[in-house]
């Protein structure tokens, strides 16, 4: 059975309520699309929170080893990793809780571009 990713107004739903983004696989070279989707997502508002074990800090935020030392709450995982990495990354997003943890996954969907196609609001 093919898997099928939410409907645009359930993306649009959880892209309007979350606020704290988690980027597992975040880099800080600008040649790297995790650095450009990052920086996109927070000239829109959100705080994005890089987890990268080989990177101190990306683009303003300190950047953690894996999303179980974020010391904060997370409402979206945004993963750019390969997909054999995905199972236990998703184990760490139920562990710590993230508001998105057991109800909504989506697969090969840029969340910015996402973002920018259903026109979500600006964050505050």
């Amino acid at each position: 059975m093919d898997y099928v990713n939410p409907s645009d107004s359930e993306l649009a739903q959880l892209l309007k309520s979350a606020s704290t983004i988690a980027m597992v696989g975040a880099s800080s070279n600008p040649d790297k699309a995790s650095y450009g989707i990052m920086q996109r997502l927070q000239k829109v508002g959100y705080r994005v929170i890089p987890v990268n074990p080989r990177e101190l800090e990306i683009l303003g935020e300190r950047s953690y080893a894996s999303l179980i030392d974020i010391p904060e709450r997370i409402d979206i995982v945004d993963v750019f990793r390969r997909a054999e990495d995905t199972p236990a990354i998703a184990d760490d997003a139920a562990t710590i809780g993230a508001k998105a943890a057991g109800l909504m996954v989506v697969m090969d969907a840029c969340i910015a571009a996402t973002h920018t196609i259903l026109q979500v609001p600006r964050k505050s």
